[in-house]
């Protein structure tokens, strides 16, 4: 039997046996070389990516304020202590989180596989209180780049309805995560791309606060000492990034503490009734698989910037 038929059956059951949540729960896209899963009871969120080189998730799920999400920031920080808010997260803005709030889950309310795609709609959660839905809906289609089989495309859409009046008040310029990505704690070298296969390496002690970093091209990447990972293409940031460890442990477990953490920014006024979207893309592979996909798309995405509806 040939050594790759050997590889890619070992690689099949693998994946049968790795996806945590029931098959009613979680859906996925598989091309053979790489696997993503969003879950339906974290707010239809992204808990799963592999590869055919690394068949363990990648993905940090510790907590619904891991995972790879949308997350969103709006109006004045506020003390709501009398209403329960967390004492870790006081005084706190106005924060819908697709996977959910301090000690709660976000549960999608749409979820459904549309051939290629992957559709959800979420009610998100308030990240500061222990389970107080937001006045907000969040919108996801997530697939696999035509041509690119190691590249997956999310497109998001996010619509806050809050009322023109609460205590939050009227739009704010803040920063906006485009996604915030935790992935597994092994994932610890980051690295900007600077174009044509070159890399700068980033560094920064274990946080939070995060390191800040400025990648010239909108992408940074996390790999692991196979220098095989994860890389985020965000060209709607207009930004620094956030990124960094948590926690000193190095681990490949997805439901750990210690994690990396990588979010790209980008700086808008996020109104009571504001509707925008925007792309992302992850790009999985060893060190050289993500240079040319990561040259292949900045050549065709490079002007990508945030819908915005106010």
């Amino acid at each position: 039997m040939r050594k790759n038929t050997i590889c890619l059956i070992v690689w099949m059951l693998l994946l049968a046996t790795a996806t945590a949540a029931p098959a009613d729960e979680l859906l996925v896209l598989d091309n053979g070389q790489i696997r993503i899963g969003i879950d339906r009871e974290k707010g239809a969120s992204i808990t799963w990516l592999s590869t055919r080189a690394y068949p363990k998730n990648m993905v940090n799920l510790a907590d619904p304020g891991r995972l790879i999400q949308q997350s969103y920031y709006a109006g004045v920080r506020l003390d709501r202590t009398a209403d329960g808010q967390h004492s870790s997260w006081n005084p706190w803005s106005w924060n819908p989180i697709q996977g959910g709030g301090v000690g709660s889950w976000a549960v999608a309310t749409t979820f459904e596989k549309r051939g290629e795609v992957l559709y959800s709609e979420t009610i998100p959660k308030l990240w500061d209180m222990p389970n107080e839905a937001a006045a907000a809906r969040m919108r996801q289609w997530t697939s696999l780049e035509p041509d690119m089989p190691n590249v997956v495309s999310v497109r998001c859409e996010f619509q806050s309805m809050r009322d023109e009046h609460d205590r939050w008040g009227p739009a704010r310029l803040n920063p906006q995560e485009l996604p915030a990505c935790y992935f597994t704690r092994n994932f610890a070298n980051v690295k900007s791309y600077l174009g044509e296969g070159q890399w700068r390496t980033e560094q920064q002690p274990p946080g939070p606060p995060w390191g800040r970093a400025e990648p010239p091209l909108d992408a940074m990447a996390c790999l692991n000492d196979a220098n095989v990972g994860i890389a985020v293409y965000s060209p709607a940031s207009d930004g620094h990034w956030n990124f960094g460890p948590h926690g000193k442990a190095i681990s490949n477990d997805s439901f750990a503490g210690p994690c990396m953490h990588v979010a790209p920014l980008g700086r808008l006024k996020l109104g009571p009734k504001t509707t925008f979207r925007y792309r992302y893309w992850l790009v999985l592979g060893d060190e050289s698989l993500i240079s040319n996909s990561l040259d292949a798309l900045i050549q065709k995405y490079a002007d990508e910037t945030i819908e915005l509806e106010n």
